[in-house]
């Protein structure tokens, strides 16, 4: 439906001769004015006649006369949405930018009805816009309500349609004009139909998607929703589709009820593939784990040992001859530099000195964590000094930690005790026999082996920690696959009803 534009002198004069059609319920031909046409029997009407105004008429989508409704009690006017208006307004704007001002804009009059603009399309001289009544034999006619069709094509009587004004000319005139053009028009012009029918086609769907929704919301006459809960007739609450969470939840148990033990029925049929690969994965994990435990009762092992030798070393007397202190009359002169402080120092108290230089330096960097740790069966491996400034424990190994350990005042009589060795790696049994203070080859040596057994002890704690993390989630990957929420989301189709199987030969 749309407004009916003003006709030329010549033609207007010729319409308000004799044998101009009459419309309305006042039969005058006067068509100058706003008019809307009946959806059923493609009369038209004068807007002031019947008190519609051309903004009323905007927001109707299908308009029927007094007497249609009078005749057929399910005829009812229906309004158009506001989100439908203002699109139809945007894509009037966007589609007059291709019509041209010497034809009329056809693609505009079927979008809002191709009602009011038909009176356009009637030059009012030929025998087809003076003939009043249909054929009831056309293909047209046969599709009109009124003849019993289904009204699909919603088109005019074929001998009711202008010879002179039709809207077949236009794109006759079109298509004839394009010999005339150059390659480029031709091309141009192919893509623009090529884009209108893709248009056409959008606006369609779009259609046919608000018929379904309107036909799928079950509402009664005061517009609200009936709750979809089993039968319920209650009317559910705004923005919700059910009247209350109990019918919500009874609709989710049939659900269960329904799809479930289908599920549970293919799930146990069907050998699942990933299934078979968490079992694997347990497997492989198990036997890590065992050799975890393994190297850490090996570790644990050594450290008893260590501990052991470090106490019978202790118990070895000081020697003061002159076979032990032979390479003290090394020479003086040279000097290395420290590998923290770069200062030149003698090769005799150089690793004396780099050991307190890196203590210095690395007691200025903290390193902590919010909770203490707690390792069941093992014993000195973090530090654990509660910092109350940072609030954080102390996460350095408790043997080489600067910040909060202090090496022990050395006796002068407490002796080296370094086991010796020979060809780098062979134990010879024999113990280092220098005075502790005096000893300049193995400075700290119960500490380094000490931090060197605590540092495996440590990796492979954290080499189990790793691996119970894993086992972790490959049971919860397995229990949940086979679980109420997995069930019901997933489902592997089986397109052969006949093989059950769906692995292939090399995973069986």
């Amino acid at each position: 439906m749309s407004d009916a534009d003003p006709l030329p002198g010549p033609e207007a004069s010729g319409m308000e001769g004799e044998n101009a059609p009459l419309y309305c319920i006042c039969r005058k031909p006067d068509i100058n004015c706003f008019m809307i046409g009946c959806d059923n029997c493609n009369e038209w009407f004068h807007g002031h006649c019947i008190n519609i105004t051309e903004k009323m008429a905007k927001a109707i989508r299908e308009w029927y006369c007094m007497r249609c409704r009078d005749e057929n009690a399910f005829l009812e006017i229906k309004y158009r949405s506001k989100k439908n208006r203002d699109r139809d307004v945007d894509s009037d704007k966007n589609e007059r930018q291709y019509s041209t001002p010497s034809t009329p804009d056809y693609r505009s009059e079927r979008r809002r009805g191709s009602k009011v603009k038909r009176s356009v399309r009637m030059c009012g001289e030929c025998e087809p816009c003076r003939r009043t009544e249909d054929c009831a034999q056309c293909d047209f006619c046969k599709d009109m309500k009124k003849f019993g069709g289904p009204n699909k094509i919603r088109q005019k009587c074929r001998f009711r349609q202008c010879e002179v004004r039709a809207r077949v000319s236009y794109f006759i005139t079109l298509f004839s004009d394009l010999y005339a053009y150059s390659f480029d028009t031709f091309i141009f012009l192919q893509k623009m139909l090529r884009k209108e029918s893709r248009r056409h086609k959008q606006k369609q769907k779009h259609k046919d998607r608000s018929r379904h929704s309107e036909r799928g919301e079950l509402r009664d006459n005061t517009g609200l929703r009936q709750c979809l809960g089993p039968n319920c007739v209650k009317a559910a609450r705004p923005s919700s589709k059910y009247c209350s969470e109990d019918c919500g939840m009874k609709l989710a148990a049939n659900r269960i009820y329904e799809i479930l033990p289908q599920r549970i029925q293919q799930w146990q049929q069907s050998p699942c593939i990933a299934e078979e690969h968490g079992k694997k994965q347990l497997e492989r994990i198990r036997r890590e784990q065992h050799n975890a435990r393994m190297r850490l009762t090996e570790m644990e092992r050594r450290f008893h040992e260590l501990e052991g030798i470090i106490a019978k070393a202790k118990q070895q007397a000081v020697q003061q001859d002159e076979e032990v202190n032979e390479g003290d009359s090394e020479d003086t002169d040279l000097q290395i530099f420290c590998v923290s402080c770069s200062h030149p120092v003698n090769p005799k108290v150089a690793l004396r000195h780099m050991e307190r230089c890196y203590a210095k330096y690395e007691s200025q960097t903290s390193f902590g964590s919010m909770y203490p740790t707690r390792i069941e069966g093992a014993t000195r491996l973090f530090c654990d000094v509660y910092n109350p400034q940072s609030k954080t424990y102390c996460k350095r190994l408790q043997v080489l930690c600067p910040e909060h350990s202090r090496d022990p005042k050395i006796p002068v009589d407490e002796v080296c005790g370094c086991p010796l060795v020979k060809n780098v790696f062979e134990l010879t049994g024999e113990y280092c026999k220098v005075s502790k203070r005096k000893c300049n080859k193995h400075y700290n040596w119960e500490k380094l082996r000490r931090a060197e057994v605590d540092l495996e002890r440590v990796r492979v704690w954290y080499k189990l920690d790793e691996l119970f993390e894993q086992e972790r989630n490959v049971r919860t990957a397995m229990t949940n696959r086979a679980g109420l929420l997995a069930l019901m989301l997933h489902q592997t189709i089986q397109h052969d009803p006949l093989t059950t199987d769906l692995r292939t030969n090399k995973d069986r």
